[in-house]
């Protein structure tokens, strides 16, 4: 569904130009899940943002098939303050022009899905931040999406809270059919959601290792030696590109 054909970007600065990505090819099929993980700083959310049109590379392909609904889960849930919780999830609808009965009727059965029944007339400043990465997802979830873009979108969760949401998006994502690409810097979080997992390299950006990752999408993989043992060679593989070796 997806495919990056030798991808490359860089930014300029104050006259200077820096690579950030460099010579990135893959290919996510449709209705699987990538994680894509690498040290802090490589260009992780800027390979997101290509993949979701927001940036365009200096050179290179990016080809999604078709003409897919795409839904993106920002770092910062991306929520807006003045806005209401229903007001919020229902927002790609009123901007497409939905007509208002069925918004509501969208966003009543996100509330439900969420477990977000009652908060529909609170503001995200009112929130938990579970709750307020609840509405996140719901509203992407509103424009009933085939490709779901999520960028470091449970890091700021505790670890309890972000296994239940880990949980929830396994379960959504699975029934809905979703294909997904997500950004984080979890090992634990690319091996429970990702099963192709791709390890960028330092800045500028290449890819070190594409990891398959088979066992992913079920909720018990986490209690599995399999679980373990990747995570183990996972942190092993970033462990030799902090160390300067390659993977």
């Amino acid at each position: 569904m997806i495919t990056v054909s030798t991808a490359s970007l860089s930014f300029t600065h104050e006259g200077r130009t820096q690579s950030v990505l460099d010579d990135i090819s893959f290919e996510v099929e449709a209705h699987d899940s990538c994680a894509i993980i690498g040290p802090s700083g490589c260009g992780k959310t800027s390979l997101l943002f290509l993949l979701a049109n927001i940036l365009h590379p200096d050179s290179g392909t990016l080809t999604i098939t078709g003409n897919p609904r795409c839904g993106t889960i920002l770092q910062n849930y991306g929520l807006f303050p003045w806005k209401t919780v229903a007001e919020n999830i229902g927002l790609g609808l009123t901007l497409k022009k939905v007509e208002k009965a069925r918004i509501s009727q969208v966003v009543a059965q996100l509330l439900e899905e969420m477990e977000l029944d009652g908060f529909d007339s609170h503001f995200p400043g009112q929130l938990s931040g579970g709750m307020q990465q609840r509405v996140a997802l719901a509203r992407a979830l509103a424009i009933d999406p085939e490709i779901l873009f999520m960028d470091e979108p449970l890091s700021s969760l505790d670890a309890l809270t972000r296994e239940r949401l880990q949980n929830l998006i396994l379960d959504i994502v699975d029934r809905r059919k979703i294909t997904t690409v997500l950004v984080t810097h979890s090992i634990e979080e690319a091996v429970f959601l990702g099963k192709k997992i791709i390890i960028l390299s330092r800045r500028p950006a290449r890819i070190l290792k594409i990891v398959d990752n088979p066992g992913a999408g079920s909720s018990d993989y986490r209690q599995s030696d399999q679980f373990f043992h990747q995570c183990i060679r996972l942190r092993e593989l970033l462990k030799g590109e902090f160390n300067g070796q390659e993977a």
